[in-house]
């Protein structure tokens, strides 16, 4: 059995929340959830990831039970959600002045079978605890982390970075784009976190795990709470996902 629970904050500096999430009722059949974190023009960035999570939440619901449910198919299935998805926001962005260039990041978690299957474009990021441990599952689409996979700089000066919040990849601002699809094994007492870059910018490794780890109910407020403590620059939005 799967439990999620979810908070979503402007944060302390922002005018407008373009964050968005989704997380899937437990009796659903698809178990579905999902993070994105919009960009662009006034309100451009909300309009983007509502979007972006209606288009995919729409194309895995209606092609789920027409697919075959091996791994192969799942996968499939999850990276065509998100360049749907991406067609869509980007057509919707050159429909109007104001819309022009935006975007959003897009998290897709699709639990079946005791596996997550993850899409992934931008630097929202999804970990996974599993027992002591938390490990990032995604790899940031972000100039500062192509700067650390190529030796330029080190993983502690990326945290303070100037350009930290350029992405090399979004949803929405190109005609196609080619999403991260992977799958990993979502076993009994496992716990998945996804989080906006508004949560993982300001609040520790260790702090999201140890509260993650703690309660799962409890932790995306608190979550939430920290980084407006640590002066809540952005959106801040956390997902908490547990296999019970």
């Amino acid at each position: 059995m799967i439990k999620a629970y979810a908070k979503s904050d402007i944060g302390k500096v922002r005018e407008i929340n373009q964050d968005y999430y989704y997380i899937s009722d437990s009796i659903d059949e698809v178990q579905l959830y999902m993070l994105a974190d919009g960009m662009g023009g006034y309100n451009g960035g909300e309009i983007a990831s509502k979007l972006a999570i209606q288009t995919a939440k729409s194309y895995i619901e209606n092609n789920f039970k027409e697919i075959d449910k091996d791994k192969e198919s799942i996968v499939q299935l999850v990276g065509s959600a998100v360049e749907y998805a991406n067609m869509i926001v980007y057509e919707k962005s050159k429909e109007s002045k104001e819309l022009e260039g935006m975007g959003t990041t897009l998290e897709i978690c699709l639990i079946y079978n005791n596996k997550a299957f993850i899409g992934h474009v931008g630097d929202s990021r999804i970990y996974r605890i599993r027992k002591e441990f938390m490990r990032k599952l995604t790899q940031d689409h972000s100039y500062v982390q192509k700067l650390v996979k190529d030796g330029t700089i080190t993983q502690e000066e990326a945290v303070h970075h100037p350009q930290k919040n350029m992405l090399m990849k979004a949803l929405g601002c190109n005609a196609f784009v080619e999403p991260d699809v992977m799958v990993k094994g979502f076993l009994k007492d496992d716990i998945i976190v996804m989080c906006s870059d508004g949560l993982s910018n300001l609040v520790a490794h260790e702090d999201i795990f140890q509260l993650a780890k703690k309660d799962i109910e409890r932790a995306p407020k608190q979550l939430v709470d920290l980084a407006n403590k640590h002066g809540g620059y952005d959106n801040i939005t956390v997902v908490i996902i547990k296999n019970i």
